[in-house]
């Protein structure tokens, strides 16, 4: 059984947590990398579930463009820059121009917010997971922008245009099980080199969780027709050393 390492999951958000956590471990997951989108899912994973599961759960602290709140975001910014020598990375963030989003939130406050957790991020030199939904060029430009050298564009289903940059620049990609239906995933997944690839599933996102990373692996497999055994052991390789994670295999 390969050993696998979903790198963008929502734990806070999932149900039935324990036995959702035993089915992973059951096909092979080894650690999650639990990804906070506000200042309460951040609390909550650094306080609650990451002990839970010490050794088995890594913590980022992250803040989603879409669930920016004039309200909270000095408290956010506050908690992150005071517990990220705690989390393993900076994330999920980035930018979101979906209509109802940029509605609600403005293209100015989110690109604001994604530069100073960038400059968090570069100052205490850990790595960011980015959100990059119809935002992809000017997400690559401020990540590009902040000199931050660790970055996994999560899900990536854009042009190609930024696609290239992204490959050019070093950053990583993750797949998830999307990339057995989306041809714009899939696509990202094909141009991806291996040394640059990590595995996720978004749980709970369309009812996808941890273990279903076997999704993920098993779509990349066909889509670089190489075993699921090779592509287990590089993308968790490749997750352990991006966030530098303390296991041993």
């Amino acid at each position: 059984m390969p050993n696998l390492i979903d790198t963008h999951c929502h734990l806070e958000e999932i149900k039935n947590l324990d036995s959702v956590i035993e089915k992973a471990k059951s096909v092979g997951v080894i650690a999650i990398i639990a990804v906070g989108s506000d200042y309460q899912s951040n609390r909550r994973i650094l306080f609650d579930i990451a002990p839970k599961y010490e050794g088995f759960v890594f913590p980022a602290l992250g803040y989603h463009p879409g669930e920016l709140k004039l309200s909270e975001i000095a408290d956010n910014l506050k908690f992150i820059e005071n517990s990220i020598k705690e989390a393993v990375g900076i994330g999920e963030i980035g930018l979101d121009y979906k209509k109802d989003i940029k509605k609600s939130v403005s293209v100015d406050l989110q690109k604001s917010v994604l530069r100073r957790l960038l400059a968090i991020a570069k100052r205490d030199q850990k790595p960011v997971i980015i959100h990059s939904r119809y935002a992809w060029q000017d997400t690559f430009d401020l990540v590009k922008e902040s000199g931050v050298e660790k970055a996994v564009f999560h899900w990536y289903s854009g042009t190609s245009s930024v696609r290239r940059k992204i490959i050019e620049g070093n950053y990583f990609l993750s797949a998830n099980p999307a990339a057995e239906y989306s041809r714009e995933h899939r696509e990202a997944i094909k141009d991806a080199s291996l040394d640059r690839l990590l595995l996720e599933t978004d749980s709970p996102v369309r009812d996808w969780e941890p273990a279903d990373v076997l999704k993920s692996l098993n779509a990349v497999a066909e889509l670089k027709n190489l075993s699921q055994e090779e592509i287990a052991q590089i993308t968790t390789d490749n997750a352990i050393k991006f966030f530098d994670l303390p296991l041993k295999l």
